[in-house]
This record gives structure tokens, sequence and C-alpha cells, in this order.
């Protein structure tokens, strides 16, 4: 599907776009008819800094452009996440992890049962949002003067949501607050909320605030996460509820979950020791805004949709902020599972991306991983 990204910025929105050209025609793949996992190949094997790296002293040292850098990555971390996946025998997973102050990577661990040379699933947007997106969505809703508190009432919505359902009627029986919604990932409010207050150039914004359809800078070989955002009403409000044809690298869901743990600001990721990122720290959303997405993270894994996993007997993860998505296909199938967050609230050391493909038969999903990434980690630095 091609469509325009044409944005008019009036005045200085709390939501930030960067300077790029915003007349940008590009080629966003349909999920349904063109997957990009269907044709995924391997980055280029000079290009695989992680693959190439050698450990000394328990640090990991790669030859980059003529010189040995040495890399952010924890050499511990990144073995235990590695062994995880490969262990549990992940058809498609990969899991980073950030330190959200400095945007120095942490791991980039990722595996394939189905092809074990494929290299480049931490990087690559090979993987719908699914309900990641409601993130973007609710920082657009917080934007333009929503309230976490505010109300919506809807009925049925799990799977799809149809026209009607966007309507006030008197099936609407289930009542639920932005926050809620957010915490329990409810696609029909999520679908409504969207419908009501936003327009497609809102949340065009409000994606390119977080770099959808911006181009990614890092020494591997990133792709640049995909957004179409069409004008339709209908398809719009399926976009924002995380039906649309948008696409995240782990790389880039590491990042974005990042932005709420610093206060609003995004921070360019970091692989090499010593090095300041290419470009400053930006401003995507205002402290107030980032204040509240995170406490409407913090619901979904105190009492949404990862509350069972973060609530394992000496498994939990103190302060944890999150987000969970889903979403299968049919034809072949395909179970996409999303976790992004952060640890601990308070002071965040650690910001995590996991997702997992998995088949009919699948052993962990991306809650889970999500959880051992941070957990492993906090537990390792203490």
């Amino acid at each position: 599907m091609k469509f325009f990204l044409f944005l008019v910025l009036l005045g200085a929105p709390a939501l930030a776009a960067d300077g790029e050209d915003d007349n940008v025609e590009l080629d966003v793949p349909s999920r349904l008819s063109a997957p990009p996992l269907a044709t995924v190949a391997s980055i280029p094997p000079e290009r695989d800094l992680l693959s190439r790296a050698v450990a000394v002293g328990g640090f990991l040292f790669v030859e980059h452009e003529g010189q040995q850098r040495q890399l952010t990555i924890d050499a511990t971390l990144q073995r235990q996440l590695t062994e995880v996946l490969q262990n549990y025998q992940t058809p498609y997973a990969a899991v980073v992890a950030i330190e959200p102050s400095t945007g120095r990577v942490l791991a980039m661990a990722e595996h394939s049962e189905v092809d074990p040379g494929l290299r480049g699933l931490s990087t690559r947007a090979l993987y719908p949002a699914a309900s990641i997106f409601k993130i973007v969505t609710a920082a657009a809703l917080l934007d333009v003067g929503v309230s976490p508190g505010e109300e919506l009432c809807a009925y049925g919505g799990k799977r799809k949501v149809t026209e009607s359902q966007l309507l006030d009627t008197e099936k609407d029986t289930r009542c639920l607050t932005m926050a809620r919604a957010l915490a329990v990932s409810a696609n029909v409010i999520f679908a409504k909320f969207t419908s009501r207050y936003l327009d497609a150039e809102k949340l065009k914004v409000a994606a390119r605030a977080f770099h959808f359809n911006v181009p990614f800078r890092f020494p591997v070989p990133t792709d640049m996460s995909l957004a179409s955002v069409p004008q339709d009403t209908m398809q719009l409000a399926l976009t924002g509820a995380g039906f649309g044809d948008v696409y995240l690298s782990p790389l880039h869901g590491a990042s974005l979950a990042s932005v709420a743990a610093n206060k609003g600001l995004w921070r360019p990721p970091v692989l090499f020791e010593g090095e300041p990122a290419v470009v400053p720290a930006e401003r995507v959303v205002s402290e107030d805004v980032a204040a509240a997405l995170t406490s409407m993270m913090e619901e979904t894994v105190t009492d949404g949709t990862a509350r069972r996993i973060f609530h394992e007997r000496g498994m939990g993860v103190p302060g944890a902020v999150g987000k969970t998505g889903s979403l299968a296909d049919k034809t072949p199938f395909r179970d996409y599972t999303w976790f992004v967050g952060f640890a601990p609230r308070e002071n965040p050391r650690v910001a995590v991306a996991a997702v997992i493909v998995n088949d009919p038969h699948w052993r962990i999903r991306a809650t889970w991983l999500g959880r051992e990434a941070m957990r492993l980690f906090l537990t390792k630095s203490r």
C-alpha cells in the first residue's frame, strides 16, 4: 500500500517531529498479502557486528571501520537471553535491552529455529506492531487533551472492530477509561477513542514523533519502522487500535519504551562505548504526557494483560512498566506477540522490547521474554 506522508506542523506542538522532508511516499507492505517476514533475508555477515564480536576480559570487541571497538553489550545478559531463545526453540524471536538514560544497547539477542542461520531479527521491522502502537495513539490522545480517566463505552471488538461499534448504542455495556483500555488492550475502546478525537494528521504527527517513517541510524543494518496512517475514518480507527499496517523493529521498540522512561525524550541507541549519540536527545512528548503514559503502562503490569506473567512467584520485577501486543495471521499461521517496557519506574535502568513469532504449538511468548530480560539484568546488576 502506498501512501503520502504529509504533515503540516503549526507552531510548536507538544508532539514534536524532526526536520526531515515530510512529503515522502512510502511503500508500506500489507500484513495480509505481503508480510515482511515471508521474504526476510539475513543481514550481510560483514555488518553483523555481534556475531563477529570477540570476548576479552568480560567485554565484547569488534573490528569496525579499521578499528577495534568495544561494544556496549552486556556479555552476560546477551549470553543468557540467547540461551533462553535457543533452549525454548523459538521459531522467530528477538529481544533488545537498552539503558534508557544513555541509549547504550545492553543486549540484542535473537534466534530462529526455522532458519538457524538467519541474522538481523533484532533490527529488522519484520513484525506488525499490533497493540504496541496503542502507546502512540495514547500519546496523541493525551496531546489533544483527552484525560487518562475519560471513559467510553462499547461492545465486542476483541478480534475485530466494525463501523457500528464506533457508534454509541444500547449494546455498549462495557465502559472503560482510556488508562484502563490501554492496560487491558481493549481494541474497540481504542478504536472509538481514535475515531472520536483524532484525525489522520494528528496520528501521523504522533507516529513520526516516535520515529515511525523515519530512517534509523545504527551501525548494524536497521529497518525504518513503517506506519501507514489512512485518511478513511474506519481504517484510521483500526490503525489507532493496533490493526493497521504498522511495522516495528525490536531495537526501535526498546527505544520507544525509553521515551516514557526518559520523561518524554528520545535518545538514539548507541552500540560503541565512548561514542556519543550521532544526534542529541529530542523531545517527543511533554513531561506531563510521558508521566501519564508511564502510569497507564504500569497498570498493564499491575492489573492488565501482563499481570499474570509479572506476578509469578519469585519472578517479579519491582516497578515494571510495559505494554503487550498480539496479532495472528491464519495463512500461514503466525502468532506475533510483543512486550515493551522499562524498570524500575522511579529510576529506569533498563528498557526492553521482546517479540516472538510462534507456530500453533508455542513454548514462550513475548511478555515472559520481556520480563526475563528485565529480571536478569536487574538481578545481575544489584
